[in-house]
């Protein structure tokens, strides 16, 4: 009997400065880290990536949500099954949205 391929664990991944997100297999806590974090998964194929915009002072998202932007405009997106914007900043959750989505990412509001 041939013996099954386990199940890869789902790489879900999270930016966000203060909600522990329990459910990522790793976190960033900063705009930086979240731009190192998606730089180290850049050939492989993330299936969730959770966004907080608001990061403590004057960090936002804004920095990796440029990164994404840029790399769909040379044609190599961010392989992404579903970005989920948790922010409870409403504006900035809206720019987010407005701005991945125009760039073909999937992309949905949540609750974190």
């Amino acid at each position: 009997m041939k013996e099954e391929s386990p199940t890869p664990t789902p790489v879900i991944l999270g930016i966000d400065d203060l909600r522990p997100l329990p459910w990522t297999t790793r976190i960033a806590r900063s705009s930086g880290e979240g731009i190192k974090l998606l730089q180290e998964h850049r050939d492989s194929f993330i299936d969730e990536l959770w966004l907080d915009h608001d990061l403590g002072g004057d960090d936002t998202i804004l920095p990796v949500v440029t990164l994404m932007e840029e790399a769909a405009f040379n044609g190599r997106p961010f392989r992404i099954g579903t970005v989920f914007v948790h922010s409870s900043n409403p504006s900035g959750a809206e720019t987010v949205v407005r701005s991945l989505t125009r760039w073909d990412y999937e992309v949905r509001r949540a609750t974190a």
